[in-house]
């Protein structure tokens, strides 16, 4: 559900009453039904969906119905302030995460969409995480992992998420730069049915100019690591200049590319696909899928929110689901 004083239960009240959805898989909101109500009854939603207790959980394998809400009783819904950051909805909204997490890890759920969290709230908390990404990958334990974004204009991977610019460089090398590619390319293989074309940036401008800006981070980490990707049999060009990569004719003839910190891949894919660009967490053992967007507190329980990116979350959560590889 997120962070209860965000926009997560609004928009996951619209995605439990989204038709289209209800066709495809049977959404469990992991999060305070009494959040929810209050939610829905300030908005004027319709909210009759299925509350489950915790002694209920899991339902019967054959259970279906058109979605409902796990009722984890993390908070109080009175003493949520819609917008404000609070340590209680910090810790609130850090409960549903691992819970989602332990029901994918014991097969309860085939796969978890997340609505967003709020890093101040969980840093009140204590709970020290940079975000979602990180928290899943410490509890299930995956020796790789990577965020992807994905939409019909364009899909980003990223080598390095949420640190400052200056670290970005200590934080690159060969065997990283090749683990994103290869888990990019594995999933654009599953989602397309093909082999995808993928494109790895530079970190520096004018992918730096044979050494002109820059440590030489091009020559010393990111060609070497492309050069074992198609040794690999992996159809990827690079490293390319930032500020050219996303030209449109290149957008046409590349399935994703590979960028080396947030906002190189962040920035041409929200002005692209802001409402309907999906976060995917590539090396879990379970599907991992999220908005991409954050809490808007400034909208928060206004009925302004719009669920289109939650929606897209869990329709490609669903399809990756029924991809995944079977045991070998």
């Amino acid at each position: 559900m997120g962070d209860p004083a965000g926009i997560g239960p609004e928009i996951c009240i619209r995605a439990l009453a989204a038709a289209d959805l209800a066709r495809i898989c049977t959404p469990i909101v992991f999060g305070d039904a009494g959040v929810l109500r209050r939610v829905a009854q300030q908005l004027a939603l319709p909210f009759s969906a299925p509350v489950l207790t915790k002694a209920a959980w899991p339902p019967a394998r054959d259970w279906r119905c058109g979605g409902a809400v796990l009722d984890l009783q993390q908070i109080d819904a009175q003493d949520v302030v819609p917008g404000a950051i609070a340590a209680c909805c910090g810790e609130a909204a850090y409960q549903y995460v691992l819970a989602a997490i332990a029901a994918g890890l014991a097969g309860e759920v085939e796969a978890v969409s997340t609505a967003p969290l709020n890093k101040e709230a969980l840093h009140a908390a204590d709970r020290n995480y940079p975000g979602h990404t990180e928290i899943f990958a410490e509890r299930m334990q995956a020796g790789r992992s990577c965020m992807m974004l994905t939409s019909a204009e364009i899909t980003c991977s990223l080598v390095t998420v949420h640190v400052g610019y200056h670290e970005v460089p200590g934080q690159l090398s060969i065997a990283r730069i090749l683990d994103v590619i290869e888990l990019t390319d594995e999933a654009l293989r599953r989602m397309h049915g093909r082999a995808p074309r993928l494109i790895a940036c530079g970190l520096n401008p004018h992918a730096g100019e044979n050494g002109l800006f820059g440590q030489r981070e091009e020559e010393r980490f990111i060609a070497p690591a492309v050069a074992a990707a198609r040794a690999a049999g992996i159809s990827i060009a690079g490293p390319l200049p930032p500020d050219t990569a996303f030209l449109p004719w290149r957008r046409r003839q590349t399935d994703a590319f590979v960028c080396m910190y947030h906002d190189q891949g962040l920035i041409p894919l929200k002005a692209l696909a802001f409402d309907s660009a999906v976060n995917t967490t590539l090396g879990l053992p379970i599907v991992r899928t999220s908005v991409d967007h954050g809490t808007a507190f400034d909208i928060a329980w206004q009925g302004q929110a719009s669920a289109q990116s939650l929606c897209a979350a869990i329709r490609l959560a669903a399809a990756l689901s029924l991809k995944r590889p079977g045991p070998s």
